[in-house]
């Protein structure tokens, strides 16, 4: 049965990926954008199927996630499936800032990814809640638990957006919601391709065993596993897709 999927930030790159991969499966998806509509609509048209729209809303504006969602909503006949993909990556290193810039990338950061998934997330709930279930997924990052020195405003928010997961988790269980995380290492896509070139690149590639990244169509696959109802049972959990580059308990 063809559901009714939103993803944030699928303009691009992880997102983008995404956003084939629920309409290879024959799903109805709503590509949200932050800033690029014309890309958006470009991967819209690209998507097989049909039913696709894009809808668009600055994530730390909660007027416009909350009409943005509706809009999802209303476009796609329902909502079955969010995908917290969005957010927002600027170095803040903290003995390299002034502390207006060091405000600046927290409110920012905050806003977006973790704020900005939070609102999503309860305006996703209330339609699924009507209807009688559905699946919110979560793009966290490897960052969350090993830290981002340069960048510590993402790796806290990623770890925000977690714990956040595992609470909706728990709170929308009994209306047959579930709510899963994924956290990626670097992923090799356009928007990773400073870091990865020379021997920056390779320095990267060697943090994992496997010898590469992670490719977007590999975080695809697994977002789309977890919001089959196949991994109702996952609710609450964290996969890491990081090519052993890191490993926690």
């Amino acid at each position: 049965m063809s559901r009714a999927v939103l993803v944030t930030g699928a303009s691009r790159g992880i997102g983008a990926a995404i956003a084939r991969a629920f309409a290879s499966a024959g799903d109805r998806i709503g590509v949200h954008f932050g800033s690029s509509a014309a890309m958006a609509e470009e991967v819209a048209g690209s998507l097989p199927g049909n039913g696709h729209i894009v809808v668009g809303a600055d994530l730390a504006d909660a007027a416009a996630v909350k009409r943005m969602v509706d809009a999802a909503a209303d476009g796609l006949g329902g909502l079955d499936v969010l995908v917290n993909n969005a957010g927002v990556f600027r170095p803040h290193p903290v003995a390299e800032t002034t502390y207006e810039e060091w405000q600046h990338a927290w409110r920012l950061t905050i806003d977006v990814n973790l704020v900005g998934a939070a609102n999503a997330s309860w305006c996703a709930a209330q339609h699924m809640i009507r209807t009688g279930g559905g699946s919110i997924v979560n793009i966290s990052s490897r960052g969350a638990f090993r830290g981002e020195p340069k960048q510590p405003a993402y790796g806290a928010s990623k770890a925000g957006l977690v714990a956040l997961g595992q609470s909706l988790a728990r709170a929308l269980g009994p209306y047959g919601i579930s709510v899963t995380s994924v956290a990626p290492a670097l992923v090799d896509t356009d928007m990773a391709a400073e870091n990865l070139a020379g021997e920056r690149g390779a320095q990267r590639r060697a943090e994992s065993p496997l010898g590469r990244l992670a490719t977007p169509e590999e975080i695809a696959a697994a977002v789309l596993y977890l919001a089959s109802p196949q991994a109702a049972m996952a609710s609450g959990t964290v996969l890491d897709i990081n090519g052993a580059s890191y490993l926690r308990m």
